[in-house]
């Protein structure tokens, strides 16, 4: 008996698997369709200018080929950042798939007469659900991240690398000194046109640095042609007159100027430098509480989804997992309302504010409401 049990347990799992795989591949698939549709003529042109650059003979084809391979280099980070979002309606889909499958060929009336219980047989179900979470965690904490310079781009931007050139707007360090760049590449850690502002306690001006160039040597910003002059009415000597300096001392690296970078596409760092930025938000002398509380929720709304999506899954399986033969159809239209009702809410409780409740608790409101729900569902399943 316990290895025709486990014989039950692959078959169910592998077809459950299966069905997740299927689902994935589907969304995917009309979403990249869809986009490229939309937006055929962008690609065409960008196509072409990719290749009047290459210097390559004109040719419709060559150009169409073109135009495929930047969407699908433009699409292929995009699917991991997807997988995070999609994979809790995944999970309920796949689940209902699945069980109306068994239910089609019998399966669950033949595994009751053999003394087979309902829950047992949700068992590799939920084992498969919790091995796709941890694929999320995975993707989370360490893929997203490394493609976040990928998951920035635009149509424009499609078959590029790196982070590129950008300016940078004014920033403040943990000494509160205000920082503004022409331009920054963050790839080799160089700034060009690089303006430095000291305040005092009253936030006014002391001193001014500039510099023409300045590269990152690991511990100091290196600067060419930098000089560094007083308040022209301070009463200090020499206020106004400059002088040179070689070296600047900041905690505003190239690794925090990536951070903020990124901090539009918080969602795209892992748990560890969520912690970096805030740390330093919270270190300047006058810290963003709204970004720093938008950041809390971020780093705390993602174990707080992932149980909502697993307590979802058992919320939606009673529906499915059913002793007599029944209509799968009216079964699906009965667990679609409690299913989005219950993702929709996590998404809510994950980005709105609980008025009296700090982010790291507010976002995992919507668990705690699922769970006496999951408990409910799950001991209401007749066996």
């Amino acid at each position: 008996m316990p290895g025709c049990l486990k014989l039950l347990d692959r078959y169910i799992a592998r077809q459950y698997l299966a069905n997740i795989l299927v689902l994935f591949v589907f969304f995917f698939s009309v979403i990249i369709v869809i986009d490229f549709s939309l937006n055929f003529d962008e690609f065409v042109d960008i196509a072409e200018r990719v290749a009047r650059e290459r210097r390559w003979e004109k040719s419709q084809l060559r150009e169409a080929l073109l135009a495929g391979t930047l969407v699908i280099d433009l699409w292929w980070p995009r699917l991991f950042q997807l997988f995070h979002y999609m994979l809790g309606v995944v999970l309920v889909g796949a689940m209902g798939f699945t069980c109306a499958q068994l239910v089609r060929h019998r399966e669950f009336v033949a595994l009751l007469s053999g003394g087979v219980s309902l829950h047992r047989i949700a068992r590799p179900i939920l084992v498969v659900a919790a091995l796709m979470t941890g694929l999320q965690v995975v993707n989370a904490e360490v893929i997203l991240p490394r493609l976040a310079p990928l998951l920035t781009r635009d149509k424009n931007e499609a078959g590029a690398r790196g982070l590129g050139v950008t300016r940078q707007p004014l920033s403040a360090d943990s000494a509160g000194r205000l920082f503004y760049a022409k331009t920054v590449d963050l790839d080799r850690g160089t700034i060009q046109g690089l303006w430095v502002w000291e305040r005092d306690e009253r936030g006014l001006m002391t001193r001014r640095i500039t510099a023409e160039r300045a590269a990152w040597d690991g511990s100091a910003w290196v600067l060419e042609e930098g000089s560094v002059a007083l308040r022209a009415d301070s009463s200090r000597p020499g206020a106004g007159r400059p002088e040179t300096i070689t070296r600047l001392e900041t905690d505003l690296d190239p690794t925090a100027l990536r951070l903020r970078r990124f901090e539009g596409y918080s969602n795209n760092l892992s748990t560890g430098q969520l912690t970096e930025l805030l740390s330093r938000l919270r270190a300047q002398p006058m810290p963003p509480a709204q970004r720093i509380e938008q950041l809390e929720r971020v780093r705390a709304g993602r174990p707080a989804v992932m149980i909502a999506n697993l307590l979802t899954l058992l919320i939606a399986l009673p529906f499915f997992v059913r002793r007599e033969p029944t209509n799968m159809l009216v079964q699906s239209l009965k667990a679609t309302p409690a299913a989005l009702a219950a993702l929709l809410g996590t998404l809510i409780g994950v980005t709105a504010s609980m008025p009296g409740l700090p982010p790291s608790l507010g976002v995992f409101v919507p668990a705690m409401v699922l769970a006496p729900l999951a408990i409910a569902g799950m001991t209401s399943i007749k066996t």
